[in-house]
C-alpha cells in the first residue's frame, strides 16, 4: 500500500510539471490570441463603421441606389470579398510565406530577391521596385487610416446631437494630434489594453448586428454567392462603382501578414476565425436589414444598429477602437521605416526603442511628425470619412494586387507548386483585386489620386536613395583607396607615426577600403592606436542573423601590425548596436582585449554636394542630397558612446 501510495506521488510529481507547462501554454496562446485581436484587426475590425455607409452615399459620383437587390448584391458582395481575399488568401496562404517568421511586403521581397533566390537578375530588379511600391503605398495607407477611421467614429456625434456637425473636425484633429504625441512613450502600457477594448468592440458589433438580422432575416440570401453574380452580370455598372466601396471592407488584410512575426500564423488565423470575421460579417448583414427596414438608415447604418441610448457609449468605444486602428498602422510605419533603413532604401533615421523587453516597439521622430501633420491636412481638406473613402481603397487596392503578383512567384518558384495551379489560383485572386482597383480609378478626381501621389513621391524618394548610395559608394572608394595598401605603406615605415595605447575602432563598409577617419589620422595626425579594429555593419536579407553567424573576425593577413577585421551581421528588423557587438567578441582576438574604457570610436562622416560629375540626372542628385539631410548620427544609430567617439568629415560631390 505504501509502494503503491509513493508511486502514485510520484507520478503526480511528474505530471504536475507537464500540467504546469499546458497551462501556461494555454495561457500564452490565449494572450496571443487576445493580443493580434486587438493590434493586428484594429483596421479590418472598424471598417464596418463607414462601409456600407459609403456604399450608399448619395453624394457619390456614381451613386448606388438603395433598393432591395442592391441591399442583397452589396451584402453578397462584402461577405464573399472578404471570406476569398481575407481568409483564404491572407489567412490560409499568405500567412504561410513568411521569411524565417516575418512577414509583411519587404519581407516577402527580400526572400525573392536575394542572391540565391531562383530567377534573373532583371526579374529580382522588377520585383524589388514592386515591393518598394508595395510599401510606399503603405505609407499612404498609414496617412489615410487615421484620419478616415476617426473621423468616422466622430460623426456618430451628428446622430446624437445634429448641432455637434462643426465640431466634429476639430476634436478628429485634437484626437489625432493627442495620438501623435503619445507615440514616444510607447505603446507597451496601452497595447495591454488594445486586446480587452477589441474584445468588447468585436463582441458589440457583433451582438447588435445579429439583433438587427432578427428585424430582416431575408438578408441571409445575401451569404449566396449567387446575389454578387447576378448583381454584377445583370447591373454591371452599378457593381462595379459599387466595388470602389465595398473595397473599404477588407482594409487591413495586409495588417494580417505585417504582424506575422509578433503574434504567429495560428494565433492571428485563430483570432480571425472565431472572433474578428463572424463579428464584422454581423455587422454587415445586420445594418443590411436595417436599411431594408427603413432606406433612409443608409445615411448612418452602423450607429443607427443601436438604441439611441446606447449611442454616446458606443461612439466613444468607436472612437477607442479608431484610435486602436490608427496605433496599429503607425506603429507598422515605424516597423516598414526601420526594414527600408536597413536594406539601404532610406538614410539612417533616429530611432527610439520604447520597450526593455521587445526590439519591434520603436519610435522614429521623423516619421512620426511627418505622418501627423499628413493626418491633419487629410482631416481638415476632405472634413469627412465618406470624402477619404475614395481615397482609402485606392492604396489597399494597390498593396494586396501587389501583393498576389509576388506571391505567385513565391509559389512557383521556391514552393515549387505547379505552374498551371499558380496562375489559376493567382487569377481568381487577381481578377478580384484588379477590380476593386479599377472601380477606385473611376474615382480618382474625387481623392483616390492622392494614395498614388504619396506611393509615387515615396517610391521615388527610396529608389532614388538606393541608386544616390551606389553613386556615392563609388566616389568613396577613390577618396578611400585601398586598405591593403594602407597597411602595407605603414610597414614600409613611417618615422614620425607615434602608436598610442588603447584601441581605435574605425567604423567601415567593408574590409576593402580604408576607413576615411583612419587615413586622415595618419595623414594629419601621424597618430594610430597600438591595437586598431576595422568594423563592418551587415544587414543580411534575413529578418533576424543567429548568434552563430553574427560576428566573423579576419586579420587581414596581417598578424603583427595590431589590426584586424570585423563583421557584424544584424538581420533588417534588429537593431545595430556596436558597444555591444564588441563586448561580446571581445578575447577573440587581442586587438579586443582592451576594456571600455580604453576604446575610442572613429566615426566618418561625409559631406555630400550635388556636383556635375557624370552618374544621376540634376534634379536626382539634389532630391538625393536633401534626403541625405534627414539622415540621423551614426553615433546614436549604432548606439555609439558620444563621450568617446571621435567624428572626422569630408566632402564628395555627388
Amino acid at each position: 500500500m505504501a509502494n503503491a501510495t509513493a508511486g502514485g506521488s510520484g507520478d503526480e510529481a511528474r505530471r504536475a510539471p507537464q500540467e504546469d507547462r499546458a497551462t501556461h501554454g494555454r495561457k500564452a496562446t490565449a494572450a496571443l490570441t487576445l493580443g493580434a485581436l486587438g493590434i493586428v484587426f484594429g483596421d479590418i475590425g472598424t471598417s464596418p463603421i463607414y462601409t456600407m455607409q459609403t456604399v450608399f452615399n448619395p453624394e457619390d459620383p456614381h451613386p448606388v441606389s438603395v433598393t432591395t437587390d442592391h441591399v442583397y448584391g452589396i451584402a453578397s458582395l462584402i461577405f464573399w470579398s472578404v471570406t476569398i481575399l481575407v481568409t483564404i488568401k491572407y489567412v490560409l496562404i499568405v500567412l504561410r510565406a513568411d521569411n524565417e517568421g516575418e512577414g509583411g511586403i519587404l519581407s516577402l521581397m527580400t526572400l525573392l530577391t536575394t542572391r540565391d533566390a531562383p530567377g534573373s537578375a532583371r526579374t529580382k530588379v522588377v520585383l524589388a521596385g514592386l515591393g518598394i511600391f508595395g510599401a510606399s503605398l503603405f505609407f499612404g495607407d498609414s496617412m489615410i487610416t487615421p484620419a478616415i477611421s476617426v473621423l468616422s467614429a466622430v460623426e456618430g456625434l451628428e446622430l446624437v446631437q445634429p448641432s455637434f456637425e462643426p465640431y466634429v473636425v476639430p476634436i478628429t484633429a485634437v484626437i489625432i494630434v493627442l495620438l501623435f504625441a503619445g507615440q514616444r512613450f510607447g505603446t507597451e502600457t496601452v497595447g495591454r489594453l488594445f486586446g480587452p477594448v477589441m474584445v468588447v468592440w468585436f463582441s458589440t458589433i457583433g451582438v447588435f448586428g445579429a439583433i438587427g438580422i432578427t428585424h430582416e432575416p431575408e438578408v441571409l440570401k445575401g451569404l449566396s454567392p449567387t446575389y454578387a453574380v447576378d448583381f454584377m452580370v445583370t447591373d454591371f455598372g452599378t457593381a462595379f462603382f459599387a466595388l470602389a466601396a465595398c473595397v473599404l471592407a477588407i482594409t487591413g488584410a495586409e495588417a494580417l501578414y505585417a504582424d506575422l512575426g509578433h503574434f504567429g500564423r495560428p494565433n492571428i488565423a485563430r483570432a480571425w476565425l472565431f472572433g474578428a470575421f463572424p463579428a464584422c460579417i454581423l455587422s454587415y448583414l445586420g445594418q443590411g436589414a436595417l436599411i431594408l427596414e427603413d432606406n433612409d438608415n443608409a445615411r448612418a447604418p452602423f450607429f443607427l444598429l443601436v438604441p439611441d441610448a446606447l449611442l454616446v457609449p458606443l461612439v466613444l468605444l468607436a472612437t477607442a477602437a479608431t484610435v486602436i486602428a490608427s496605433q496599429a498602422v503607425i506603429t507598422g510605419a515605424f516597423s516598414v521605416s526601420r526594414q527600408a533603413v536597413q536594406l539601404g532604401y532610406l538614410p539612417r533615421l533616429r530611432m527610439l526603442y520604447t520597450s526593455d523587453e521587445t526590439s519591434g516597439q520603436i519610435y522614429v521622430p521623423w516619421i512620426n511628425w511627418v505622418l501627423m501633420t499628413a493626418v491633419l491636412v487629410l482631416v481638415f481638406s476632405f472634413r469627412s470619412s465618406a470624402s477619404l473613402a475614395y481615397a482609402f481603397g485606392m492604396a489597399v487596392t494597390g498593396t494586396i494586387s501587389i501583393g498576389s503578383v509576388l506571391l505567385a512567384f513565391l509559389a512557383w518558384k521556391h514552393w515549387k507548386l505547379p505552374l498551371p495551379g499558380v496562375v489559376l489560383g493567382t487569377a481568381l485572386f487577381l481578377s478580384i483585386e484588379l477590380l476593386f482597383f479599377a472601380a477606385n480609378l473611376t474615382k480618382l478626381e474625387s481623392g483616390a489620386w492622392l494614395p498614388l501621389l504619396i506611393a509615387t513621391a515615396v517610391f521615388t524618394v527610396m529608389m532614388n536613395w538606393q541608386a544616390g548610395r551606389a553613386l556615392v559608394t563609388r566616389r568613396r572608394d577613390r577618396h578611400e583607396g585601398q586598405l591593403r595598401d594602407f597597411v602595407d605603406q605603414l610597414h614600409e615605415g613611417t618615422p614620425t607615426l607615434v602608436r598610442t595605447p588603447g584601441t581605435a575602432v574605425f567604423l567601415n563598409r567593408d574590409k576593402v577600403t580604408t576607413p576615411l577617419a583612419m587615413r586622415a589620422n595618419v595623414e594629419h595626425n601621424r597618430v594610430l592606436h597600438e591595437h586598431v579594429v576595422v568594423l563592418s555593419v551587415e544587414t543580411a536579407m534575413t529578418p533576424v542573423v543567429h548568434d552563430d553567424d553574427r560576428i566573423t573576425i579576419d586579420d587581414l593577413g596581417w598578424t603583427d601590425d595590431g589590426i584586424v577585421h570585423v563583421l557584424a551581421r544584424y538581420g533588417y528588423t534588429e537593431n545595430p548596436d556596436v558597444p555591444a557587438i564588441l563586448e561580446r567578441a571581445r578575447g577573440m582576438t587581442k586587438e579586443l582585449s582592451a576594456g571600455p574604457e580604453d576604446t575610442t570610436y572613429f566615426v566618418s562622416t561625409i559631406e555630400l554636394r550635388a556636383g556635375d560629375e557624370p552618374g544621376m540626372a540634376r534634379w536626382r542628385k539634389r532630391l538625393f542630397v536633401a534626403t541625405a539631410g534627414i539622415s540621423a548620427d551614426a553615433v546614436g544609430y549604432f548606439n555609439l558612446p558620444r563621450d568617446r567617439t571621435v567624428i572626422m568629415g569630408s566632402q564628395i560631390d555627388v
